[in-house]
């Protein structure tokens, strides 16, 4: 079956959660907002943190996700708290390959949110959807080996980890080398 064809929500819920792809005008703003309040945490694991970006350019980007969910390459959620709709942090099935079919999950939390099981909650809604629901053969998580926070979410939700791959990217910031973690999940 041709991907593109496949029925995939724009919502997907928990009990705390609601788990939404960028769909609607100003989620840049929101967004664009939580890194700027998680900038310090977020610069030191992710490239796209290394600077701040415009709310414009934070916009852009989200519309491109929701470009990218339309054509099945890879699928952006934004998570919010059910009962005051704050915005939690975002959750992705990315690096996709239908071939398998497998992909990766990438997450980030907004910090003032951190510590309260939220990614944890939503990352295991989106490895349950992507097993059952789009049938995904093999679920990854991929971290750096010393962000033990994000690697505590795989291995509190019971995915295997198959090794470490020394030398096998650069930091956040590009200036050394760093070892990944990776993890996955298998039907």
């Amino acid at each position: 079956m041709n991907p593109i064809l496949l029925d995939v929500p724009l919502q997907l819920e928990t009990e705390r959660l609601i788990l939404r792809a960028p769909h609607q005008t100003g989620d840049g703003k929101i967004v664009n907002q939580a890194i700027r309040d998680s900038f310090n945490e977020l610069k030191a694991w992710l490239s796209f943190a290394q600077e701040l970006s415009t709310v414009e350019e934070t916009e852009i980007n989200l519309r491109n996700a929701h470009i990218n969910f339309l054509k099945r390459e890879s699928f952006r959620f934004l998570i919010f708290d059910k009962a005051s709709n704050n915005f939690i942090g975002i959750t992705s099935l990315q690096r996709i390959d239908w071939t398998i079919p497998k992909c990766e999950i990438g997450y980030w939390v907004n910090t003032k949110f951190g510590g309260n099981g939220y990614m944890t909650e939503a990352v295991k809604k989106l490895a349950t959807f992507g097993l059952h629901h789009i049938k995904f053969r093999r679920i990854e998580i991929r971290c750096e080996s010393t962000n033990l926070k994000s690697r505590a979410i795989p291995e509190k939700l019971g995915f295997v980890f198959e090794g470490t791959l020394r030398n096998d990217d650069l930091s956040a910031d590009g200036r050394n080398l760093i070892d990944t973690c990776f993890y996955s999940i298998i039907k």
